[in-house]
């Protein structure tokens, strides 16, 4: 996913480059010993807030099989490149980690700042997976066959909070409002659009602002309208911060008092303090920091925090190690590193048991873009996992990549 630059120090656990590079980092070994993976991240800049917490969540698992013998019989060498939170210099850091002896490349959490590196990745044969991109072209399309995203497709985010909201709460006549800033929030809206009139609902308006927008006093009076004459009961807002929680801020003190839907990208308590006694205010996440109804999720919270001092800030820390789970499962099939061998097994893999559930990839679609994902009510200054909710159908490729308006 795309995050504006100017989001810095907006969420916990950003680690800078001296950190990562000396605190995270397996122990020297001789390079022919080991599998050696290489960060070509962002260890310094905007988008260090969310490449931060899922490198160390990534360097976790990496320590977790290394104590249990590693792989293929040998332990597994992280090194380090910085992007600085810049496309120019992701290019470079990706050819820096290759120049390392990488087998498997980690990009940063977006499309757009990840994929200079992924393309070094492709280009050299070997395998590259973004920390949490959100946009499908972040794999096979965008890339190349030998790239992976550790994170669902916006689009589904979108679904499954349309499909939730109509069938469990009731929800009728919606309004959409989408910050046009990025792509991420275009999808996020796309997948809504999709799934709300399929289940019956009307979407009997929408607007658009942009993230860095002072004021969107005319969009909430537009909807305050839309809500007394159409009997508006719900409102898809798809944005991100920092621009999000003034929307959100704005909306509520212009009279907008109905359930606000958005995607993942404003997960966290971190920003609700600018929007007082905030309630009714809903996202789907992939894990849930405190409360998740998996075990599993739960645990490893426990080892991030025990390893760290501190648990993740985010939902946005998590998803590397459910799919660093799939790629050791493939290497130990294969006996290999080798991209073509491991990608062939991880492409045949059908609701694939992690420790965040089931995940899916095939030959075109290297996201997820059907797993269950949880609802979290955001109210009262913390979050609380409702339910997880699973949509019923497949989203069409028109709409994953809004080549058209899919019925």
């Amino acid at each position: 996913m795309r995050f504006r630059i100017g989001l810095l120090g907006a969420l916990a656990g950003v680690v800078s480059s001296a950190a990562v590079m000396a605190g995270l980092s397996s122990p020297a070994r001789a390079a022919g010993d080991d599998i050696v993976v290489g960060f070509a991240v962002a260890l310094s800049g905007g988008m260090n807030a969310y490449d931060g917490e899922a490198t160390k969540m990534a360097q976790l698992w990496i320590d977790q099989t290394n104590a249990k013998g590693g792989l293929l019989g040998k332990q597994i060498k992280s090194v380090y490149a910085d992007t600085k939170s810049d496309r120019v210099e992701g290019a470079r850091a990706g050819q820096n980690v290759l120049s390392q002896g990488a087998k498997l490349v980690f990009v940063t959490a977006d499309y757009d700042y990840g994929a200079p590196a992924a393309l070094q990745a492709q280009k050299a044969g070997m395998m590259s997976v973004f920390l949490g991109a959100s946009d499908p072209k972040a794999g096979v399309i965008g890339v190349g066959p030998y790239s992976f995203s550790a994170e669902k497709a916006a689009q589904l985010e979108g679904a499954t909070v349309a499909e939730w909201g109509y069938e469990k709460m009731g929800y009728r006549n919606a309004y959409v409002l989408d910050d046009t800033a990025i792509e991420y929030d275009k999808s996020t809206c796309a997948g809504f659009n999709w799934a709300f009139p399929k289940e019956g609902g009307t979407i009997v308006g929408s607007d658009t602002f942009k993230n860095d927008d002072p004021s969107i006093s005319s969009q909430v009076t537009r909807i305050a309208n839309a809500i007394r004459e159409k009997k508006v009961d719900a409102l898809m807002l798809c944005t991100y911060q920092p621009g999000g929680s003034s929307a959100v801020r704005q909306l509520r003190d212009g009279g907008i008092k109905i359930p606000i839907l958005n995607g993942s990208s404003m997960d966290g308590t971190y920003w609700i303090n600018s929007v007082p006694g905030l309630k009714d205010f809903y996202v789907p996440v992939q894990a849930v920091v405190s409360g998740d109804p998996l075990a599993s999720v739960q645990a490893l919270t426990t080892e991030y925090t025990a390893k760290y001092g501190k648990p993740p800030s985010t939902q946005y820390a998590y998803p590397i190690y459910a799919w660093l789970q799939l790629w050791g499962k493939a290497v130990t099939a294969a006996g290999t590193t080798d991209a073509k061998p491991v990608v062939a097994i991880m492409q045949k893999y059908t609701n694939e048991p992690t420790a965040l559930g089931p995940r899916s990839f095939t030959p075109r679609m290297h996201i997820q873009t059907d797993i269950p994902l949880t609802i979290v009510d955001i109210a009262d200054g913390k979050q609380t996992a409702i339910t997880q909710w699973r949509i019923k159908e497949p989203i069409p490729v028109a709409v994953l990549y809004r080549l058209k308006k899919a019925s």
